[in-house]
């Protein structure tokens, strides 16, 4: 990224925060009420004397550990599940319907199922963060693999392969920019979903500790809880998308607009993969000058 596109991005965050400011001590009343809203530097002064206290390090390391344990469940389980929706029609007909009726229902919708069924909060809570991000991995997955062209793996079949090595050499990998899709996604939602569940029945955490700031009408320690509730939603996601981009990094990227010149369509394509399926048996070519032909 060049440095004048980082310095837009820093600008326009300030930009936000001067707006957010001087509406907050005008306390501007117009639609939208800002009297009640405290000033940037109250929320500063507010962070700051939150970083020197225990609690808060502890509700942090309390919703990185839920969303970390859930999120890597809902990777693991999620990945095999597409693949397996996508790729076997016994499992598309045993989990298809299933899913599809249950990937609707909200996840802190299934916060009455989590008290009810796992024996512990801590257990629940996880329970949602996992379903929040299992979902979009499992669907994101079965869209990628559905989307895998036959060529490759007609190739592995024809020089010997089994079908654990069209698995890993071509199902998986072909598909990995549209898992890393689901996981970019899947992360942000889990950390929607772990937030409201430890407002609803958390003991830590970030969200927990926000909700009790807004019962006692701690309005600046309501923002601190937003903000790193945005930030380590922002580290988590830079964290997947980077990680998919190592994985990936055989995989062609497109030219940067304005890199270079249109592809001409003369010469310019690549040549397309010679397809390995077999045609309808054609009639049978002449013989060779000086063979003759089988008498039948």
């Amino acid at each position: 990224m060049s440095v004048g596109r980082r310095l837009l991005r820093v600008a326009s965050l300030a930009a936000a925060l001067g707006v957010w400011q001087l509406l907050t001590a005008l306390d501007v009343t117009l639609w939208l009420r800002f009297e009640q809203f405290p000033t940037v530097g109250e929320v500063a002064s507010a962070l700051a004397d939150r970083l020197g206290t225990d609690v808060y390090w502890q509700d942090l390391g309390s919703s990185l550990r839920r969303i970390v344990v859930g999120f890597l469940l809902a990777a693991v389980l999620g990945v095999a599940a597409g693949t397996a929706v996508a790729r076997s029609r016994w499992a598309a007909d045993l989990l298809g319907p299933l899913v599809e009726v249950v990937r609707p229902v909200p996840a802190i919708a299934l916060v009455p199922v989590a008290i009810l069924l796992l024996p512990t909060t801590e257990q629940g809570i996880v329970f949602i963060t996992f379903t929040a991000a299992f979902f979009p991995v499992l669907v994101s997955t079965r869209h990628a693999v559905a989307a895998l062209g036959p060529v490759w793996e007609e190739a592995v079949l024809t020089m010997g392969g089994g079908r654990l090595r069209v698995l890993f050499s071509v199902v998986l990998p072909g598909s990995l920019p549209g898992i890393f899709g689901g996981l970019s996604v899947g992360i942000g939602v889990s950390w929607i979903c772990v937030i409201s569940a430890e407002m609803i029945s958390g003991e830590y955490g970030v969200g927990y500790r926000t909700w009790q700031d807004y019962t006692v009408v701690d309005y600046p320690g309501v923002f601190v809880g937003m903000a790193t509730i945005g930030v380590l939603g922002w580290l988590t996601s830079t964290a997947v998308e980077v990680l998919g981009r190592r994985v990936t990094a055989w995989l062609p990227r497109p030219v940067a607009r304005g890199a270079a010149g249109p592809v001409r369509a003369t010469g310019g394509a690549a040549p397309a993969a010679p397809s390995l399926r077999r045609t309808p048996a054609a009639s049978p070519s002449p013989a060779p000058l000086g063979e003759k032909e089988p008498v039948s």
